[in-house]
């Protein structure tokens, strides 16, 4: 008797174990949105379970570990294993059951969000309608939001979103509220609806009386988006900082890909998203990018384009495009990834691409570019129209969609996009009527004096056809702007249809800040120290602590020397002499750049030169750099001498 008392109570512990496992992780997904905290809990509970044959507890626990949303497994073997246990603990419970019924719209959300679909999600919807299972039904209408978030489904989220807020209240979750108020936010925000700011202040309301941290996230990223809306650039990064860090306190997956977006909105309203390709790349390449995500591989062929590096470019477009543009998913993503594509289209003048996108994207000309749940916009989609059409060469047409652009970017409340439709509705004006045009001239001085105010810099001009003229930024008669884009260790400097190859230089990249940059007076002490395009403001202090290399840039110019040692020795056993002496000598370039930019022990050194030293430093040194571009071609350099002022604050004034 003993014994057998010994063996149930051991049977009750452990009963009482699987029992508190389940309940704790339950609170902690639907209560507190702890989504990290659930998983390892119900991680524990499904094995526990498993041991005793509790096939309930398996079902409890396999469906606590899909989480809120759908695909929050990103790495392939975690979803696998838990997609496996989701379909086995569904063998141990009646399917017809409260429980069998989750766990099959759990799995069929998960399929078609896998596959882009919607049909069986939208399928278990009206089997837990017609089953009256409230909590069934909740969970099912909000994984059918995550499998309909392309742009042609607005109206069907709505009805859902209505219908989970109602259902909220026969179920016991808070979690549900929460959920049918956010999503009700969200699909207001993806439809431009100008009631969406007053449930967003309903939903924070609510969560102010206690926290959810997965739909506080989302909540927060909305806020960046808004802030980015604002103008706010220095305050939306500081948001979108804090914003990932709640992500990743949550356990969400997407809490670094968000992060980037936001920076991306951020670095591209600036002028600066050029910057951002090595980190973009690096995204691109991440198991933790969701797998119905395509944006970023268009973004990085924008950033490549704009940094002048035009076959990688050219190669991240073609893989977005694929066979056919239309075959890319209609994911949350779908219309960042199209204004990528117009963007990455127009600067290296692929046609082809810009009329596919135009037919694609025309049915939704009123719909703002938002990413994912609200976490970054992109202004109209009118204004992505208005470019393609003069990548197509059709400039009536693009002032009639940068007309409306600028009209539904005021109403959005989105000044920096207003800001780059007013510019370039300014640019389209002026090839179609001429640089004289007065309404051209008008559009294009108010957009600078805009751009000046919220600290952006403008695109350099527009292309109306594959073959035709590039239009200066600039406003009536003056003269287009001189750009330098970077190639390996040289720099191509253009003006108009001139260009001239210099090799790299401490000058060079001086004056290629300032050219980016027209108009803006940069201190001396930032370009010696090496700050201007990462933002930082001296404010002429006499000295700067800044690192004359990122960490970024001392970590990639460390890889590539170690891929040029290997690939002198395949030249040198080769016996390919000339390959292997320009290998030799971009690694000499790039030893000499390190120890110069580095100090004792690889730390970054400082440069911390008072005022006049850092004048007659970058002085000199953009001197050299203009007397290398003069001997390339006079014409170019004749420009820049006119227009580029050296002392203890620098600038470039185009004509």
């Amino acid at each position: 008797m003993g014994k057998a008392h010994g063996l149930d109570a051991g049977t009750a512990r452990q009963d009482d174990d699987v029992a508190l496992s389940l309940m704790r992780g339950e609170r902690a997904l639907f209560v507190e949105g702890d989504l990290q905290t659930g998983r390892r809990l119900f991680e524990a509970a499904y094995g526990e379970a498993e041991r005793r044959g509790d096939g309930s507890g398996m079902a409890r626990a396999a469906l606590g570990m899909g989480g809120l949303w759908v695909h929050e497994h990103r790495m392939a073997a975690d979803a696998a294993r838990v997609r496996m246990r989701q379909h086995r603990a569904l063998t141990s419970v009646d399917p017809r059951s409260s429980l069998g019924l989750r766990l099959r719209i759990r799995l069929a959300g998960e399929e078609d969000y896998r596959t882009g679909g919607h049909a069986g999600i939208l399928a278990m919807v009206a089997e837990a309608r017609r089953a009256g299972d409230a909590a069934a039904l909740t969970e099912a209408l909000s994984l059918a939001h995550h499998c309909l978030l392309g742009p042609e489904h607005g109206a069907l989220r709505m009805e859902l979103a209505q219908e989970l807020i109602g259902e909220a209240s026969r179920t016991d979750r808070r979690s549900d509220l929460l959920m049918g108020l956010l999503w009700r936010t969200v699909d207001l925000f993806l439809s431009a609806d100008p009631h969406a700011e007053r449930c967003l202040g309903e939903l924070r309301g609510l969560l102010a009386q206690g926290d959810h941290l997965a739909v506080g996230f989302v909540s927060d990223a909305i806020q960046v988006m808004r802030s980015i809306r604002d103008g706010g650039f220095e305050q939306a990064e500081s948001l979108a900082a804090a914003c990932a860090e709640r992500g990743a306190a949550a356990g969400d997956a997407d809490a670094t890909v968000w992060y980037g977006g936001q920076l991306v909105a951020i670095r591209w309203y600036q002028g600066r998203i050029a910057e951002l390709a090595p980190m973009v790349a690096e995204l691109v390449a991440s198991p933790t990018l969701s797998v119905m995500d395509n944006s970023y591989s268009a973004i990085l062929a924008v950033a490549a384009a704009t940094a002048g590096d035009l076959r990688p470019a050219a190669g991240a477009l073609a893989r977005v495009r694929g066979r056919d543009l239309a075959d890319l998913p209609r994911s949350s993503t779908w219309l960042v990834s199209m204004y990528g594509v117009v963007e990455a289209a127009h600067l290296l003048r692929d046609t082809g691409s810009a009329e596919r996108a135009y037919a694609l994207l025309s049915p939704f000309a009123r719909l703002p570019v938002i990413a994912s749940l609200g976490v970054a916009c992109l202004g109209s989609v009118q204004h992505s129209l208005g470019v393609a059409a003069l990548t197509m060469g059709n400039a009536d047409r693009a002032v009639e969609h940068l007309r409306a652009a600028l009209h539904d970017d005021l109403a959005l409340g989105h000044w920096p996009a207003t800001v780059l439709a007013r510019s370039r509705l300014g640019q389209a004006l002026a090839l179609r009527d001429g640089p004289r045009d007065p309404g051209a001239r008008c559009e294009l001085d108010l957009a600078a004096r805009e751009a000046a105010a919220l600290g952006m810099v403008l695109p350099a001009g527009l292309r109306p056809d594959p073959g035709g003229p590039v239009t200066g930024g600039g406003a009536g008669e003056r003269a287009p702007g001189v750009v330098a884009r970077r190639r390996g260790r040289q720099w191509r400097v253009e003006l108009g249809h001139r260009a001239a190859l210099v090799g790299h230089s401490v000058g060079m990249g001086h004056l290629a800040t300032l050219l980016a940059n027209p108009g803006r007076e940069i201190p001396a002490t930032e370009l010696a120290a090496g700050s201007a395009l990462r933002g930082t403001a001296v404010g002429g202090a006499a000295e700067s602590a800044q690192p004359i290399l990122d960490d970024l840039a001392v970590h990639d110019y460390r890889r590539r020397l170690a891929q040029l040692r290997a690939e002198i020795d395949e030249l040198d056993s080769a016996n390919e002499p000339e390959r292997a002496a320009a290998a030799r000598a971009e690694r000499d370039w790039l030893v000499a750049e390190l120890a110069a930019a580095t100090g004792m022990g690889g730390r970054s050194r400082r440069f911390a030169g008072n005022e006049e030293r850092a004048r007659i430093a970058v002085g000199k040194a953009i001197r050299r750099a203009l007397n290398r571009i003069d001997q390339a071609d006079p014409v170019i350099g004749g420009e820049l001498r006119a227009t580029v002022q050296t002392g203890v604050r620098c600038c470039y004034r185009p004509g």
